[in-house]
């Protein structure tokens, strides 16, 4: 059974009542982020059930040493990890000198949590009976703020309902934390400095090895009935790595307390290390200068502009159309595109599983979303992101054995380094290389801006390109070139011979390559000849290259009429899901590795990855054969396979099964499909859930510069609607049965296509089809 205890809205995200067995998985669910920072749904006051607390910075991580028993040959040195970072939410309460812990009180009534995705806070809220029978109303919002990133606010409000209350708050800073998954039971951070003065403190911390400097801050109030009652501490704790102040409040029956405390982080990404308190002390100035009202009223305008482009709308199906807004709204959360030293982790700032590191997922998945909700400038830094860790990517080619510039990105970064520490993935998953190429292309045929390529692109698809020249072998046996002993998407094969995305995408790559060469020659000399001096590129390497593209080999069965995923696939025992016993579901929790390795049960797309970045190589009737042979056997237990194959399923009419898969990659975490939320959300696939709706639904594909649609609509649905920023014009697309309207922003008019036909569309007039 799914979990189903988030309440259906269109605009926000609901628990209610409470139940301990639920908190971990709320933590995640919960989760706020501004592209900066971002934190877990963690209670600000102390809580003693099960919790995994965590707080994450943007860009800040640490080497964990890798530990394996049998070293090889080519292994990372480390796994890189995404850092929990000191606590500054936290706020111990007593009240009438018991400690307020909700796992302790006698009950706990009307509890509700709310994350308000529209305007971009947390809320939390309930009644409380504590063991001395003292009944507390209590209250809590808290924001990170898009326009102030380095500023988190939190309002914490209590109301005595029996009796008039002793309470007294205990907010503190404490860099004393650790990661649920060291490696080595290290600690990260080592606290060189701590400040307080007034109702302000500062620890300033630095993480080891990385030397990250931090300073972690916070700046009290309390309020009474809404009056700043302008007290001191009046007690200041200070340990090595954690201050924390007192402030006791007289409460009357009824009346309410606050504290506002604002917290965040200044970093020596941003600024000299030196300076790092003073920065922090700017942001509090300017907060207090605001107050938490106006604060609180600019996170709402800065998430309407948000929403303005990247909102989707689903008339007549709530549960749908919260799932799309979760996933664009934890997408915002996670990655903004103002820095270009960033990426997208796959859990984003919802924990710490995938290191928080940077995968093919960005590539693959995350561009298509950011290309067309965005200003075209994002996509752009998340290309030069690869483009600025190229010569990492040769390094680690080099340490696999290969020469002449020849670039294997990794498949887990923060730096540009592999840190990924199974053999399986980091030295055969190779076809991640293959996404980072399509991207470039994809970048191109999406925003019309060539210029990348010439200016830094076309280094990157050179050193991919000798990449897979390299690591082709020519079979004598076969007559042409074969890829031995990788992984394909499918991560439930390894070391298998020919998998055929793989094989498929390297002829793609270097095809492509050889066609920007030309291309850049005949349009940018000065660039074309800059960047073949750079890569000691002649001819005859390029006449190599092209040698292994042209006779690439691709497993087939005659018999089944398709593309077999790898050369052994057909000598698997073919039993299909529908076969399976639910019991062994999901077979990544039942079953031992040796027993998945032999079965034919796929992960997430393979082959039909191929047919979707593909999709014009093929007829729509062999993608037909090739979906009707695979999917049968798919078990969807990566977050990365519902989208795809949603988006196939709508192209070949299938519109019930395609709106199944959407459910499922919606509500992924929602409903907890994989039984892991509480370890975090999975943000990189929640781009996939935009795809199935804008490409799977919409159909929209672009060919010759021009948007294609093909709409269709799931008969649970009364409409849906969309934008698209595509080359600074932003289109409207809103679906209907039986027709579908177009609106324009801008002053140029822009042609489409609907199910072949061509549309003009004015700027400001509406246009039916």
């Amino acid at each position: 059974m799914n979990q189903d205890y988030i309440v259906p809205d269109n605009w926000s995200i609901i628990e209610e009542g409470f139940d301990a067995e639920r908190v971990k998985s709320s933590e995640s669910l919960f989760s706020i982020g501004n592209g900066a920072m971002g934190q877990r749904a963690n209670f600000e006051e102390n809580y003693t059930g099960h919790t995994f607390q965590g707080s994450y910075i943007a860009g800040i991580y640490y080497p964990d040493k890798t530990k394996v028993g049998w070293w090889k040959n080519g292994y990372p040195e480390y796994f890189a990890k995404v850092l929990n970072a000191p606590n500054w939410i936290g706020i111990d309460i007593t009240i009438n000198n018991e400690v307020f812990d909700l796992n302790t009180c006698t009950a706990v009534r009307d509890f509700k949590r709310e994350l308000n995705m529209k305007e971009g806070w947390y809320n939390r809220s309930f009644e409380a009976v504590l063991q001395n029978g003292t009944e507390v109303k209590v209250n809590v919002r808290r924001f990170l703020s898009l326009t102030s990133d380095e500023l988190g606010v939190i309002n914490y409000e209590i109301t005595p309902l029996n009796r008039a209350a002793q309470i007294t708050f205990k907010p503190y800073v404490d860099a004393g934390v650790k990661n649920e998954d060291a490696n080595w039971e290290e600690k990260f951070w080592e606290p060189l400095d701590i400040q307080h003065n007034a109702n302000e403190a500062f620890i300033t911390s630095r993480t080891f090895k990385t030397h990250f400097n931090v300073a972690s801050y916070m700046h009290n109030s309390i309020l009474l009935n809404g009056k700043d009652l302008q007290i001191l501490p009046g007690n200041v704790e200070v340990a090595a790595d954690k201050v924390l102040f007192s402030y006791t409040v007289e409460v009357g029956q009824n009346e309410i307390v606050s504290i506002q405390k604002f917290g965040g982080y200044t970093v020596s990404l941003n600024h000299d290390d030196n300076k790092l308190v003073a920065a922090a002390k700017n942001v509090i100035a300017d907060a207090k200068a605001k107050g938490y009202d106006i604060l609180l009223n600019e996170q709402k305008e800065a998430w309407a502009s948000i929403w303005e482009m990247a909102d989707i709308t689903i008339e007549g199906d709530v549960k749908a159309q919260q799932g799309i807004r979760f996933n664009i709204f934890q997408l915002n959360q996670t990655y903004l595109g103002k820095d270009p030293r960033l990426n997208i982790g796959p859990k984003g700032f919802t924990g710490e599983k995938y290191g928080g590191s940077t995968y093919w997922d960005t590539e693959a998945y995350c561009i298509p979303f950011y290309m067309a909700t965005k200003d075209q400038q994002v996509a752009r830094n998340l290309l030069t992101y690869r483009y600025n860790q190229l010569d990492k990517a040769i390094e680690n080619g080099v340490k696999l054995g290969f020469t002449n510039g020849a670039a294997l990105y990794p498949m887990v970064t923060m730096n540009g380094e592999e840190c990924h520490n199974e053999w399986e993935i980091t030295f055969e998953e190779i076809h991640r290389n293959g996404a980072i190429a399509f991207a470039i292309y994809n970048y191109y045929r999406f925003t019309g801006d060539y210029s990348y390529i010439p200016e830094k692109g076309l280094e990157v698809l050179i050193a991919i390109s000798r990449f897979w020249h390299q690591r082709a072998t020519f079979s004598t046996y076969k007559n042409q070139y074969v890829i031995l002993g990788v992984t394909g998407p499918n991560e439930y094969e390894n070391n298998v011979n020919n998998n055929f995305y793989t094989n498929y995408i390297a002829k793609w790559c270097i095809d492509y390559t050889v066609e920007q060469i030309e291309k850049v020659k005949g349009e940018y000399t000065a660039d074309h000849d800059r960047v073949m001096a750079k890569a000691n590129l002649n001819r005859e390497e390029i006449k190599q290259w092209k040698n292994v593209a042209d006779n690439m080999y691709f497993p087939r069965s005659e018999e089944h009429g398709v593309y077999l995923q790898q050369d052994g696939f057909l000598d698997k025992e073919l039993i299909k899901v529908s076969d399976l016993d639910k019991s062994q579901r999901p077979i990544n929790q039942k079953w031992s590795w040796d027993r998945i390795l032999r079965s034919p049960y796929i992960k997430q797309a393979d082959v039909l990855q191929g047919f979707y970045f593909f999709e014009d190589h093929f007829t729509e009737q062999q993608l037909e054969q090739h979906f009707d042979f695979y999917e049968p056997f798919t078990v969807h237990e990566s977050s990365l396979s519902p989208c795809v194959h949603s988006i196939q399923a709508a192209k070949l009419g299938r519109m019930e099964q395609a709106y199944t898969f959407y459910l499922r990659t919606s509500r992924l975490d929602l409903d907890d499909y994989n039984k892991e939320v509480e370890e975090g959300c999975h943000i990189t696939s929640m781009a996939g859930t935009w795809m199935s709706i804008v490409e799977g639904f919409g159909g929209m594909r672009v060919k010759n510069d021009a948007l294609h649609f093909e709409p269709r609509i799931p008969e649970q649905w009364k409409g849906y609607s969309f934008s698209i920023n595509f080359r600074n014009r932003v289109l409207k697309v809103s679906v209907l049965p039986g027709e579908t309207k177009f609106a324009l922003e801008g002053n140029e008019e822009l042609t489409v296509f609907v199910n072949g036909k061509a549309v003009n569309v004015k700027p400001d007039t509406l246009v039916t089809v």
